[in-house]
């Protein structure tokens, strides 16, 4: 065992003598200091290119920017372009600074379309949610500032990006919905149009008279600038309940007057009720014995 331990070095130090004796050492290190230049050159090129080609997407990304906002393109179709350009522009630069780096691209694009099939069943999902954001481009349910629910949620349209539409909520929480979610299920949205109509229930005790109401409450509708005449506001008994005599009110009103109308009319009625002599119900029970 000691034999072959002490032979190894004997035997390798022969070689380096031998090789010396011919010269291939000084080839060698020749050789290593050449490929370590041309690696080094690469590695230099690479980071040059990559440093460049950063402020060359940001310059991009600026003009494109520019140039949609002077064609007055809509600002949902401005952002899921922006997201697009970006994101098309940061895989050209890896892949030329991949080439630079001495790899060859012909190989690699082989071996990532050898790949496709993988890669684009780990990827459905966001295949899925591009596909979406391009079906909500064209067709337009929303647009960015609009007021809309969906998934459960509510909230302002902050952004729509390739893969995700970005979600402002009242509460000034961001929700970042799928697109392809929001393609595929029910969107209801609440700017699209330019009126609205405001809807309440108001309750009022039995014995109450039916005509008083509705002169009082109409009365009171026509102080209010805000709350339209045509469509005309519309009051009627809608039920019979066991302690009240329920009434329905429908008033329209423009979209961005919505919740001040609701909240301001609810205030209104309970305080001219009172002054008028109109009661609220309370729950009531009647035992007979």
């Amino acid at each position: 065992m000691i034999y072959f331990l002490e032979a190894a070095p004997l035997e390798a130090g022969k070689e380096v003598i031998e090789a010396a004796k011919n010269g291939q050492i000084d080839q060698l290190i020749r050789q290593a200091i050449s490929m370590g230049m041309e690696a080094g050159k690469s590695l230099l090129l690479a980071l040059v290119i990559f440093v460049v080609g950063r402020y060359a997407i940001k310059f991009i990304n600026k003009m494109v920017a520019r140039m949609l906002e002077k064609r007055n393109v809509e600002p949902t179709v401005q952002s899921f372009l922006k997201s697009f350009v970006n994101i098309t522009l940061i895989i050209l630069l890896i892949i030329m600074v991949v080439g630079t780096l001495g790899v060859n691209t012909t190989s690699l694009a082989a071996l990532l379309a050898s790949a496709g099939l993988a890669v684009g069943m780990a990827l459905s999902g966001n295949l899925q949610n591009l596909a979406g954001g391009i079906i909500l481009l064209f067709l337009k349910p929303f647009k960015t500032g609009d007021f809309i629910e969906v998934q459960g949620v509510s909230g302002i349209v902050k952004a729509i990006q390739i893969f995700h539409t970005i979600l402002t909520t009242t509460d000034n929480k961001e929700l970042y919905i799928p697109n392809g979610a929001l393609s595929s299920g029910n969107i209801t949205n609440y700017t699209k149009n330019d009126l609205r109509r405001v809807d309440f229930t108001i309750s009022v005790e039995y014995g109450t008279e039916t005509q008083k109401v509705k002169e009082v409450t109409l009365e009171l509708l026509k102080q209010d600038e805000r709350i339209l005449q045509d469509p005309a506001p519309f009051i009627a008994v809608k039920e019979l309940a066991d302690s009240s005599v329920d009434f329905v009110l429908r008033v329209w009103v423009k979209a961005s007057d919505y919740w001040d109308v609701f909240f301001d009319t609810n205030e209104r009625i309970y305080t001219e009720y009172n002054k008028q002599g109109i009661g609220f119900p309370f729950p009531q029970i009647q035992v007979h014995q």
